[in-house]
């Protein structure tokens, strides 16, 4: 699916926006389908304002009636023409907000809320204790950067504003970590309202990062409720640092990351970083540098983790060819090349 903007609308029914389109599928609880009251009783409304066309800037906007939830608030990255998605003017009223959930610490899930809350936006952030912990030094480091990169802007004159400001700045982060409530997972927790507009949200791990879960939404009566399961990202079952990912409840509906949907992870058997390892020992033999790309969180200490056993290896040599490049040195006046 690609555009932004989609909406997943529910009565008794699931409609879907495909481009302005409108495919429709009811499930009656009766015979002719539900009546003009149920209907209006369970209507919601599930609209994308990221993560659409593009696998950043996932923000899924979850109305009940009047009552506005936002599942994650990310920053679009990558190409130009996504980053500046950020700058654009947010397409409601953020005060208009009541809630936000996080799935998880990433900038592309987390990395918006500043934003937000320099815009209006006042009420509380949901999310697991990792995830707020985490939170923290992601958003204050992006402001960081956001305030540096406008000064050097300003700076050298390349801004075509002559006054260059960053998207948001350390005080905006100060102010949306106040806003941070942290709960446990696996509880389901009561984020409040009336009727048709109370909302309970239950976070299940995911073994993505650090704190990171699946969120499943649930609202409405017990005899006609409705669900929304969003997967958040999701690590894999046998993760070498965090506990393995668990199975969340069954929902009426399911959002799904599937940013590598397409995807088999290879069989790696026991030694699963051997193609790693043999290309840093061969480097080595070599007296090259390897240079490892790696995102900060989770992927650099994973791979600090596979490169303990390579480390020791490599040390053990870089030992033994020192060790004979000080006796070539003695004995045969050798020097480095």
């Amino acid at each position: 699916m690609t555009g932004t903007g989609r909406a997943v609308r529910g009565t008794q029914a699931c409609s879907v926006r495909h481009g302005g389109d409108m495919a429709t599928h009811h499930q009656p609880n009766q015979p002719g389908g539900p009546d003009r009251s149920r209907r209006a009783r369970d209507r919601f409304t599930l609209t994308f304002l990221g993560a659409a066309g593009t696998v950043t800037g996932s923000k899924y906007l979850l109305t009940l009636g009047r009552r506005r939830v936002l599942i994650d608030a990310g920053l679009f990255q990558g190409e130009r023409q996504w980053r500046r998605r950020n700058w654009d003017p947010f397409p409601l009223d953020p005060a208009t907000i009541g809630d936000v959930v996080l799935t998880h610490a990433h900038l592309d899930h987390s990395g918006y809320l500043p934003a937000l809350v320099r815009a209006g936006f006042n009420g509380p952030v949901w999310c697991t204790a990792g995830t707020r912990a985490l939170a923290e030094i992601v958003l204050r480091d992006s402001a960081y950067l956001q305030e540096q990169d406008a000064q050097h802007a300003m700076d050298r004159g390349y801004s075509k504003h002559d006054n260059p400001k960053p998207l948001y700045g350390v005080r905006d982060v100060e102010r949306a970590m106040a806003l941070f409530r942290v709960v446990a997972f696996d509880d389901d927790i009561d984020l409040g309202g009336e009727g048709e507009q109370r909302l309970w949200v239950r976070f299940t791990r995911a073994g993505h990062i650090l704190g990171s879960a699946s969120v499943r939404a649930s609202f409405g009566a017990p005899e006609w409720e409705r669900s929304v399961l969003f997967s958040g990202d999701l690590g894999r079952h046998d993760h070498p640092l965090l506990r393995a990912r668990e199975v969340p409840r069954g929902a009426s509906y399911v959002v799904v990351e599937s940013t590598y949907g397409d995807r088999e992870h290879p069989d790696v058997g026991e030694q699963g970083h051997e193609q790693f390892a043999d290309a840093i020992r061969r480097t080595a033999q070599r007296g090259g540098s390897v240079l490892v790309p790696a995102f900060a969180i989770d992927r650099t200490e994973v791979v600090l983790q596979a490169l303990a056993p390579v480390k020791e290896t490599i040390t053990h040599m870089q030992t033994k060819v020192t060790e004979l490049e000080q006796q070539r040195t003695r004995q045969h006046g050798e020097l480095t090349e």
